[in-house]
């Protein structure tokens, strides 16, 4: 039996931080938005302020009826709001299919901190 040597299929990334949208608010100077395994790729979707509040009043709340009470609105315009969110997400090669994903993405794109929860 011959044991041949193997190499990592990863290579190193090349490709610098790309940002689209709004920038994060209230993050440290020198802080990387994807923290949680270094990448270099990321691109954050180009989410609205609109969809962003609704995306953490979603995240706060126990359901989409509790959501859409906070901020006034239907919880079927809530649930239109995480469903583009959600395709965004997709777009760009993120996928979010449930609510623990796009708490991951909240917190990787810089709208929110772990501090806040």
């Amino acid at each position: 039996m011959t044991l041949t040597p193997v190499e990592p299929m990863t290579a190193p990334r090349q490709t610098p931080v790309v940002s689209i949208g709004h920038p994060a608010q209230n993050r440290a100077v020198g802080v990387a938005p994807f923290f949680a395994t270094g990448d270099t790729t990321l691109v954050r979707p180009a989410l609205s302020s609109r969809e962003v509040e609704v995306l953490l009043a979603w995240l706060a709340s126990d359901s989409k009826e509790d959501a859409a009470a906070r901020l006034f609105i239907s919880a079927s315009t809530v649930s239109t709001h995480i469903s583009r969110i959600r395709a965004k997400y997709g777009a760009v090669g993120r996928s979010a299919p449930t609510k623990a994903h796009l708490l991951a993405r909240a917190l990787q794109d810089g709208y929110t901190t772990l501090d806040v929860w």
